[in-house]
Formats: C-alpha cells, structure tokens, sequence
C-alpha cells in the first residue's frame, strides 16, 4: 500500500455508490483515512469502511441537499479527525428525460435535479472550506460529466447542471486558491445502475461507439480522483475528462 495520502483525511459523499465506493478504496490504499458518506443507510456504509484497506476509517450520514447536515458532518469530521484534507463529490442524481420532451422535464424535476447535482455539491464545500483551508493542502475533487460540454445525456436539467458544477470549478479553483484546489473529473458513460433503465445493450452501443471501444469502469474514475489527489499537484479550476474519447463523436 502506498503512503502518498498518509496522514491525509478525505471525506466522501456519496460514498456507497460505485464511483464513491471505488474512490475509498483507491485513497484508503494511497494512505489516506476516509469517511465513507451515505445518505440513509449507515450500515451500508460502514460496510464499505470496513472493507477498505489500513485503519482509521468510518462511516457516516448526511443529505447533500441538507446544509445543516452538512455543517452537522463537518462537525462529526472535526471532532473525529481534527482535519479534513480532501472532499469528493460523487453523490447524484437524474432520471431520463428525451430532450425534445419538454413537458416531461417539470419544474419539480427541474428543482431536484439541480439541488441535488449542483446545489448540494457547492453547500458541502461551503460546510468543508474551513476544514480545508486550515490544511493548507485542500482539495476537492466534483464529479461532473461531458454532457456538460456535449449536451447529450440524460436530460437537459442534468445536462445544465453538470456544466455547472464545470464552472464552479473554475470560479472556486480562483477563489479558494493556494490553500484549496478545486477539481472535476468528468467521466462519459460508466458501468454502473446510476441512469435508470440503462443496460446491456445501451452499454454496447455506447462502447461500440467509443475510440477506445468500451465504457468507464469505476475504477477508471476514481484513479482520475486518486489522481487529482496524488499527482495532479499543480492544477486546479479545470475538468479532466475520463471518457474513453466518447466525446469525440
């Protein structure tokens, strides 16, 4: 195991999903303690933490569209650890929507769609920033996606939302620096049971069509993670696409 990440704390929301559960393992194995953060289920979670390699790693709750939660997290990882040195956000949601639909894109999905995949990720770096600044080596690393940049993805909300979360890199990357740098890794389409109703034969299509001729693995986006973390030193306020070239098509 490597010790690049050692005495480091990193914090993951959305930890028990496959790109969050794969992003423990990856920086639990550079060194790091992490903090494997659910949303409801702190058995799941702690499953997760048990599992990763080294020691001092726990489980926790916390809603992404709850500040208080996130402040009240915040806390808990305070009085744990004392520090926190790396946030990741990998929590989401979407659901598909045909672009050309536009009365099936409500305004309630519309609403949810952007607290949860934009909102939520600006209000846990606002209940970290202290936390991370006291570091003096603070990272955060978003999960964003090019349908950000292609416009082709589930539905439009999601679409918006994850260009967003693009610029707050950028505006973050300016205003948080030197003592935090702000990343997004932006994957194309990933073997995992994110986007309902996605299976085999969606995946096939879209590896077929790949230069690379297959879809992201989770783990191809949490070494990008581990990465912004251990070798990516110099950078910040940019999106690192991980997609196989899936957005050369």
């Amino acid at each position: 195991m490597s010790n690049t990440l050692s005495g480091k704390v990193a914090v993951i929301l959305g930890g028990t999903g496959g790109i969050g559960a794969a992003a423990a393992h990856r920086l639990a194995k550079a060194g790091a303690r992490v903090v494997v953060v659910g949303q409801r289920d702190l058995a799941r979670a702690q499953r997760v933490a048990d599992e990763l390699p080294g020691e001092g790693h726990s489980a926790a709750l916390a809603s992404i569209t709850e500040s208080e939660r996130l402040n009240a997290l915040a806390g808990l990882v305070r009085d744990r650890y004392g520090r926190a040195d790396i946030l990741v956000n990998t929590a989401g949601f979407t659901q598909p929507v045909k672009h050309a639909d536009l009365n099936a894109l409500t305004d309630e999905l519309i609403d949810e769609i952007l607290k949860v995949n934009w909102r939520g990720q600006f209000a846990a770096i606002r209940a970290f920033r202290e936390l991370l600044d006291a570091s003096g080596d603070g990272l955060v690393v978003n999960v964003s996606s090019i349908s950000g940049t292609t416009g082709v993805g589930s539905n439009i909300a999601y679409c918006a939302a994850k260009a967003g979360l693009d610029v707050m890199a950028a505006s973050l990357g300016r205003a948080l620096a030197p003592r935090i740098r702000v990343l997004n890794v932006s994957p194309g389409v990933v073997d995992t049971t994110f986007v309902p109703g996605r299976g085999d034969d969606f995946n096939e299509k879209v590896a077929a069509t790949t230069p690379l001729g297959r879809i992201g693995t989770t783990d191809d986006i949490a070494a990008a993670i581990e990465a912004c973390a251990t070798h990516l030193t110099f950078s910040t306020g940019v999106t690192i696409v991980v997609d196989g070239g899936r957005r050369l098509n």
